[in-house]
């Protein structure tokens, strides 16, 4: 599912994904806007994991971070 948005963005992020989009890069400028979005997005799953290991420098099998993962639902990642 999708929804449809409308956002106003300065003029040289507006020809950023013009550029893009008329470079092959994407197929609209959506596309361009839901990458960059979705990149965001896990870089800060990942910062959030990584703050979950710093805390237990010790744990090398993961179990801190997969602990914390089945208590998070996908719904509080957003």
């Amino acid at each position: 599912m999708t929804k449809q948005i409308a956002v106003r963005l300065p003029d040289d992020l507006v020809e950023f994904i013009d550029e893009h989009v008329e470079h092959g890069d994407a197929n609209s400028r959506a596309g361009v806007v839901a990458h960059a979005l979705e990149r965001q997005r896990r870089r800060e799953i990942a910062a959030r994991d990584a703050v979950i290991l710093a805390r237990e420098p010790s744990d090398t099998d993961l179990d801190s971070l997969a602990d914390h993962a089945s208590r998070t639902s996908m719904d509080d990642l957003d």
